[in-house]
């Protein structure tokens, strides 16, 4: 079992104990999200089930989140990174991604990886780039999900 993080700011908080999860209100984003639209309840349960997650907390409301799908150990892949549009432009989506690469599980790996259609200038002050060699990398998708 590894242990839960904190980290404070002002009133808020970013933390990964799931028991605090909004599991509802992540649910409620992604099946709106452009990236999950219309993911059911149980697989978004079964992801946080195993991934690291980091909710992001207004004094003790969820307004944000995000999770990391590792083996903490050489790999990670950072998905469902989001903050409530009325919580924007206060800097926490800056403040969140740099709290996911301190966490100290996380430390020394080889490689991080996400994907994303809109949020480029985020992830590049936090170390991402367009892959050096796309051609190394393939996908499989499940036809099941759209495109």
């Amino acid at each position: 079992m590894h242990g839960w993080h904190e980290w404070q700011r002002d009133e808020h908080t970013i933390s990964t104990d799931p028991r605090r999860l909004d599991v509802p209100l992540i649910h409620g984003f992604l099946t709106d999200s452009y990236w999950a639209a219309g993911v059911p309840l149980e697989v978004v349960e079964r992801s946080l089930e195993h991934s690291i997650a980091f909710g992001l907390y207004h004094r003790s409301e969820q307004v944000g989140f995000a999770r990391v799908v590792t083996d903490r150990a050489t790999f990670a892949y950072l998905a469902d990174v989001f903050v409530l549009e009325q919580h924007r432009g206060q800097g926490l989506g800056d403040w969140l991604v740099a709290t996911v690469g301190e966490h100290p599980e996380l430390q020394g790996l080889r490689r991080w990886m996400l994907a994303t259609a809109d949020a480029h200038p985020l992830y590049a002050r936090h170390g991402f780039a367009s892959l050096r060699e796309p051609g190394r990398f393939m996908e499989r998708r499940d036809a099941s999900y759209g495109s």
